[in-house]
């Protein structure tokens, strides 16, 4: 048969009958198969069969349709009968060669390549920073056809699968303010406390009171920067720049007056000593906390309206130069009150600025400028009694140290290593903390 409304049962062929028979399908895509049954209505089991009549042709059964159109399909089929197109045949020759595949998305490359950083991003930010910190650029996103790094990591965010059911929240940051803030008010209430206790003691008391007052002092900078804006990343810390650290303290405290004596042929006794730079060193500790943390609030939140790594670091510089300068004048006030002192200034600074880059991901080069400080001012103090060695020419050594003290004072002697090492600081903050990496959340 090879009309879908022939009649399937034996009886009389009228002319419609013949014309069917000769006619196509109605609907190719429900033809049988070769060697499949064909297909037909359903009818009740308790209909007794119908008897075409006399005149060849066959009344309808109760409850079905006397058209004479293709039974309704019960489902997709794929057209294999004679009639079918000559694209769904099987054994049909393609109609046209199939499409060319266009080039290789370059973005699904980066994304298989840097998938570990895009499935761990929690925002577009860090992939942002973490495609900077690999060296790209703006000019290095256009060849992926974004205009910069910061569109590249949004689409980048948008299409790495992060699993099936809805992404949650992020959790809410933990509240430690009030934590951070005991701990860095800390410092400044031990150094307090010492400086009182040693203004109304005398004799063993007093350096009793001083010992126990520089360890307390010590552990209370210990625990203030293992909190809040001073905490850096696990392992950014170099074991090192504690021990720099200490011996610039410690020379704001006794420096100057040994630098003194050893230049007037001494030590020959104890040497004046002049807590009041260190208290000062000691109560910014507060301020200045609070300046990192406007810092690192203000460039994050610079970050997220940026749109390109230029705009970025031309609103970051600014932003660090403010922050050094109200902390300068903080600390300025603070030593205004315990005892002003230009090499306590100028240490100030490069305390924070050796902080600000440990804390974001440079511990390397803070360390160094510490050290170098440091080295300056034991040098100062060993160029002088290396010019007490009788040999000839070695009386030069101590020429600048004499020349400068002779000038400005003993304190100049901290004041210009101190301020050389926070210029250069300043000058290498001023680019590697204006990075979108070095804002990224560890």
């Amino acid at each position: 048969m090879r009309g879908s409304a022939a009649p399937t049962s034996p009886g009389a062929w009228d002319a419609r009958s013949e014309a069917l028979l000769g006619a196509p399908a109605l609907t190719p895509g429900i033809a049988p198969a070769p060697g499949e049954a064909a297909e037909t209505l359903p009818r009740p089991a308790d209909t007794p069969p119908v008897r075409p009549t006399a005149d060849g042709e066959r009344p309808a059964a109760a409850g079905t349709s006397t058209t004479t159109g293709p039974a309704p399909a019960t489902g997709p089929r794929t057209p294999t009968g004679p009639h079918a197109p000559a694209g769904s045949r099987p054994d049909a020759p393609s109609a046209a060669p199939r499409a060319r595949r266009g080039h290789a998305d370059p973005v699904k490359v980066l994304m298989h390549r840097h998938r570990e950083l895009c499935e761990r991003a929690v925002d577009p930010l860090e992939i942002a920073a973490g495609l900077e910190a690999q060296g790209f650029t703006d000019r290095t996103a256009a060849r992926f056809r974004h205009r910069d790094v910061f569109a590249l990591a949004e689409e980048l965010y948008a299409r790495v699968p992060r699993g099936t059911g809805t992404a949650a929240p992020p959790a809410a940051p933990r509240r430690d303010t009030d934590a951070w803030v005991l701990a860095v008010l800390t410092p400044g209430a031990a150094a307090a406390l010492t400086g009182i206790g040693l203004a109304v003691t005398h004799g063993p008391v007093r350096l009793a009171i001083g010992a126990t007052g520089a360890l307390l002092l010590a552990a209370a900078l210990v625990l203030a920067v293992r909190r809040g804006p001073f905490r850096a990343p696990d392992g950014a810390t170099v074991p090192a720049a504690r021990l720099w650290t200490l011996w610039l303290l410690a020379y704001a405290v006794c420096g100057d007056g040994l630098l003194t004596q050893v230049l007037g042929g001494g030590p020959d006794g104890p040497w004046d000593l002049t807590p009041g730079p260190l208290l000062g060193l000691a109560l910014a500790v507060a301020p200045t906390a609070w300046c990192a943390r406007l810092f690192a609030d203000r460039a994050r939140r610079r970050i997220a309206d940026s749109r390109g790594l230029a705009d970025f670091a031309a609103g970051t510089r600014p932003l660090l130069l403010g922050t050094v300068t109200l902390q300068l004048l903080a600390l300025t006030g603070l030593l205004v009150l315990t005892g002003f002192s230009a090499g306590a200034l100028a240490l100030g600074a490069l305390l924070l600025l050796a902080r600000l880059l440990t804390v974001h991901g440079h511990p390397g080069t803070a360390t160094a400028a510490l050290a170098a400080a440091s080295a300056g001012e034991a040098l100062a103090l060993a160029s002088v009694l290396a010019a007490r060695v009788p040999l000839p020419g070695l009386d030069v050594l101590a020429a600048p140290v004499r020349a400068l003290v002779g000038a400005w004072g003993p304190g100049a002697v901290p004041t210009l290593v101190c301020g050389a090492a926070a210029l250069g600081l300043l000058a290498h903050a001023t680019g590697s903390l204006a990075r979108a990496s070095a804002h990224a959340t560890p």
